[in-house]
């Protein structure tokens, strides 16, 4: 060929064609790498943004709670001098924390602005002529019941109320007096009335006073008159025996069974007034090291708390021990310092209190969470007294004459480490326990928020779903990559892969409205085909394996696994329909009822089996798919060669094949447990939502996920509850994030080890 002919036959590179091509394809090269490029950073943005998201609406629960001089027009609201005339006996304020009360020793009651003490109304009590206050009792703080007791032996019941009213679209408070049993003096006592307690609902009320040693009961029931429509109130007293304490206060609690006694230094009596043969001091206690300075109970009137002059106030309540007695127990304590608490204020709809010790320094306290969430100096020396408002917003605060308003932020106080994830002895419990409960019909409910019935209702759900999945889905998934064959393969893995695709609300309604009603009839069924089924496959795997050659090559080879599809079927009837025989030979009746009756193993028809079943039919899918896919890529040259050199398939599988794969099959079973955990439908429908921490498998759960769904729509934006469940949600994602991190190094440190194969 010569070189002007070679010449025209070199191709070239640079005509104008070939450079728009080349500028083509490098833009496409450009643009898909930036598309990837921007797709991966936004899916990891998108996860850090839920992250930081989650931790902004969970901070204010452990923040830390602040007080600081109250504003008005942001200006300060200056201390001033208290309204009326006495000493101060009760101090409060009204839900805006516009309007404060205050009751004197004069039977003065007066309120006024709390932000310049004008007095807006004042009533006096109707104190008989030559006789004079003597004491005073509050029913609780939530009801604005108290009572004023008489040197003659009488005593009045109170209660203030506001009524709120929108004149020309303004707020307008109107404060008022009422008398709820009655306008009517009650007679008390013979004597003077030195200590008063009183306490009740609705018709039925008590008030116990009198001398310190000499105390007197008197009921009280009220009637509606039917034609004057008045309230009439019956009355009937009866003295009580001597107790041998000299009381200081008294405290009757709202079943108006038990009493309450301060006595002289630190000595605690609790009177059953419901006892065999009258009312009798059943236990007495120190309740102190010190001086009892501060005696009050708590929101619900089920807990008494107990102050001292060393600094310490402890909580207590009735506690059943193993005789059936019940003991007045204590059950925390809460220091503040050295110097002696002078007075309590205990909040109006929360399970908190605030401390105020001589030298002027404040504690803000939660009992449930054991926190302290805030301490302050807040006067210089000690106080005369202070109240909280009903929101536990505000607080005022009386020392030398003057009031001064302070404003509270404290927004969470339940909340703490020990009150989500340690036991907590709650009201009414007679030990500590993981409880969850947000709600209640009650308004002196006291939350209880542990997390760890959740948690472990998660990791419950979990196990036993993944104990059922997981050997169905890789066991199905090696037989199907490495021993089908492809003709069958192609049919049975889309196939399987389309059970994915199956909602898994629809799950949950099978498995809550017809899988557990028909596992509760026919437990004894399930149980057999558990044993039954894997013998019949055994053993149907070992006849056709000696059966004759004319048999078995009737089925093309590869294809014999389609006949285990009638073999389970006639296996699962068959165990079915022994099993009433063998429920009978065995138990002699129902094996639910054996479990419950002779067992003591609790039963309930939505439990984990039912959750396990149905979760790990939703799980197998996702397992199968990706264990499948990683077995089908082992490169063939591997196991021609382990073939070649001698080994069987199942020795080229096990030590071979199985290594080659495991990064792909452990990420498999992490994924599926992710699924797992996060499952919310299912374990919403099948279950009976119960958080409960028990790992009975007949016995249900509730998850993490399922709560946040439960509970969610009925929480209020920024409380608590509505915080905790976003609180609940990160714990999620931690959880599933630390599996999914532990995951990716055990799946790198496997490909490495077995990358060299």
């Amino acid at each position: 060929m010569s070189t002007e002919n070679s010449a025209t036959t070199e191709l070239d590179f640079d005509t104008p064609a070939a450079k728009r091509h080349r500028n083509i394809r490098a833009f496409k090269d450009k643009f898909a790498a930036v598309g990837i490029a921007f797709g991966g950073i936004s899916v990891i943005v998108a996860i850090l943004l839920i992250f930081f998201y989650l931790l902004y609406e969970v901070a204010p629960l452990f923040e830390s709670a602040e007080i600081e001089p109250w504003q008005e027009n942001e200006k300060q609201v200056a201390p001033y001098q208290i309204p009326g005339e006495g000493k101060t006996l009760y101090l409060t304020m009204e839900e805006q924390t516009e309007i404060g009360l205050r009751v004197t020793d004069a039977g003065q009651m007066v309120f006024f602005n709390t932000r310049n003490g004008e007095v807006l109304k004042q009533e006096n009590a109707d104190i008989p002529a030559d006789a004079s206050v003597t004491s005073f009792a509050i029913a609780s703080e939530y009801s604005g019941i108290f009572a004023l007791g008489y040197s003659n032996g009488q005593a009045q019941v109170f209660k203030h109320k506001y009524k709120s009213t929108y004149p020309n679209g303004v707020r307008v408070i109107t404060p008022q007096i009422e008398y709820p049993l009655g306008a009517e003096l009650i007679q008390v006592s013979e004597g003077p009335v030195e200590v008063l307690a009183l306490n009740g609902e609705e018709e039925e009320w008590t008030l116990i006073g009198g001398q310190q040693s000499k105390l007197t009961a008197t009921d009280v029931s009220l009637t509606e008159n039917i034609i004057t429509e008045e309230v009439e109130a019956d009355t009937s007293s009866y003295a009580l025996p001597d107790m041998n304490i000299p009381a200081q206060k008294l405290l009757l609690m709202p079943d108006r069974r038990w009493m309450m006694i301060s006595g002289e230094g630190s000595k605690l009596g609790i009177v059953d007034m419901k006892a065999a043969g009258g009312p009798k001091v059943t236990q007495l206690v120190d309740a102190t090291q010190g001086k009892i300075t501060s005696f009050e109970l708590l929101l619900g009137g089920n807990s008494l708390l107990i102050s001292d002059d060393k600094g310490l106030t402890s909580q207590w309540f009735l506690v059943r021990n193993q005789d059936n007695e019940w003991l007045m127990t204590k059950i925390r304590s809460f220091q503040t310092g050295n110097s002696a608490i002078s007075s309590i204020a205990i909040e109006h709809r929360r399970k908190g209190f605030v401390t105020i010790s001589e030298t002027g320094n404040l504690a803000v306290y939660s009992t449930t969470a054991e926190r302290n969430s805030l301490s302050a100096a807040v006067a210089k020396g000690n106080v005369d007294t202070i109240a909280m408002a009903p929101r536990s917003n505000a607080l005022l605060v009386e020392q030398n004459g003057e009031l001064a308003l302070w404003k509270i932020h404290n927004e969470h106080p339940e909340i703490s480490w020990s009150a989500l994830w340690e036991k907590v002895w709650y009201e009414g419990y007679q030990e500590p326990e993981f409880t969850w409960q947000s709600s209640a019909s009650t308004n002196d409910f006291e939350p209880k928020y542990s997390l760890m019935p959740l948690a472990f209702g998660t990791l419950k759900a979990a196990f036993y779903a993944m104990l059922l999945g997981t050997p169905l889905a890789i066991c199905g998934a090696i037989y199907t990559a490495y021993f089908m064959v492809p003709a069958m393969r192609r049919k049975v893995k889309p196939f399987i892969e389309l059970m994915e695709a199956l909602p898994t609300v629809i799950l949950g309604f099978l498995a809550g409205l017809w899988l557990a009603p028909f596992m509760e009839v026919n437990l004894a069924g399930i149980f057999v085909t558990i044993l039954v089924l894997p013998a019949a496959i055994i053993g149907f795997a070992f006849a056709w394996a000696n059966a004759p050659k004319s048999i078995r090559f009737l089925i093309p080879e590869g294809w014999d696994a389609a006949l285990l599809v009638p073999v389970v079927i006639v296996a699962t009837m068959f165990s079915f329909w022994i099993a009433p025989g063998i429920e009978q030979m065995l138990f002699g009746t129902e094996m639910r009822y054996w479990v419950s009756n002779e067992l003591g193993i609790p039963y309930d028809q939505r439990n984990a089996l039912v959750v396990g079943i149905a979760m790990g039919f939703a799980v197998i899918p996702t397992i199968f798919s990706i264990t499948e896919d990683a077995i089908f890529a082992v490169p063939k040259h591997l196991s021609y060669g382990s073939l070649a050199l001698g080994a069987t398939p199942w020795q080229t599988l096990v030590r071979v094949v199985m290594p080659t794969a495991s990064p792909g099959i452990f990420s498999a079973v992490m994924i599926g447990m992710g699924r797992a955990v996060g499952e919310t439908m299912i374990v919403l429908m099948a279950t009976g939502n119960t958080p409960i921490m028990d790992v009975n498998i007949f016995e249900g759960m509730r998850t993490l996920a399922a709560n946040i769904a439960v509970e969610m729509p009925e929480s209020e934006v920024g409380s608590t509850h509505y915080r905790i469940l976003f609180l609940a949600a990160f714990v999620l994602f931690l959880f599933t994030f630390f599996v999914n991190t532990l995951a990716e190094l055990v799946r790198q440190r496997l490909r490495k080890k077995y990358g060299s194969l």
